[in-house]
Formats: C-alpha cells, sequence, structure tokens
C-alpha cells in the first residue's frame, strides 16, 4: 500500500486561484469572525470562524479526505486551524498564505482590505 505525502502546508493566493480558474474541487474555508466576513469575502467560501470550530469541525467530517483551503485575514490563524486539521485526520489541509488581505492585494482588488 502507498501512502501519499500531504501537500505543503501552505499554498500561496496565486495557486489558490489557479485552482479556481482550472476548476479543481476544493473546500476554501474561512476561519475569520463572522463580522469580517460580513464585511468581506471571496466568493464560494465557507465560513467556520476559528473560536467555533471545535464544536462545528462536524460539518467538516464529509470533507476529511477532499482538498480544503484555510484562510484568515493575514494567514496566522489559518495556519494554527491547517496545523489542527492535520492533526486530526484531515490530510489535505492547506493555508493560504497572506490570507484575504495577500488575496486582495494580488488576485481581485474589489475584495475590500480592512
Amino acid at each position: 500500500m502507498t501512502t501519499t505525502e500531504p501537500p505543503p502546508i501552505e499554498i500561496t493566493v496565486a495557486g489558490v486561484h489557479q485552482l479556481q480558474q482550472a476548476g479543481t474541487p476544493f473546500v476554501l474555508l474561512d476561519v475569520r469572525e463572522q463580522n469580517e466576513y460580513d464585511a468581506t469575502r471571496i466568493v464560494g467560501s465557507q465560513l467556520i470562524p476559528m473560536s467555533e470550530l471545535g464544536e462545528r469541525i462536524g460539518e467538516l467530517e464529509s470533507h476529511k479526505d477532499d482538498h480544503i483551503v484555510v484562510h484568515c485575514h493575514h494567514g496566522g490563524r489559518s495556519l494554527q486551524v491547517t496545523h489542527a486539521m492535520r492533526q486530526a485526520g484531515f490530510t489535505n489541509v492547506q493555508n493560504m498564505a497572506g490570507g484575504i488581505d495577500a488575496w486582495s492585494l494580488e488576485i481581485d482588488s474589489d475584495v475590500p482590505r480592512y
């Protein structure tokens, strides 16, 4: 039996954009708080705030083997969540380096910065 190595812990915003452009299926998980999500978001993202992840992790169980990209404002919270999810058995999870701020600067300037 062959084991697959997990992907690198981080993916760039350009890499995430390439996945979107190619139509590659993945879950874009936003771990910011509700008020941040209400202010600005990346289209197609799913919100589960980091503060609620412990009690809501079951919502992601059906995606345990799917590619999940986690993001927050700058990448700090989402990196913590990425590590925690990998420890919980989610094997294909990556942090979007730079968060939604980098997304706004490099990919989509219509996404407001804050």
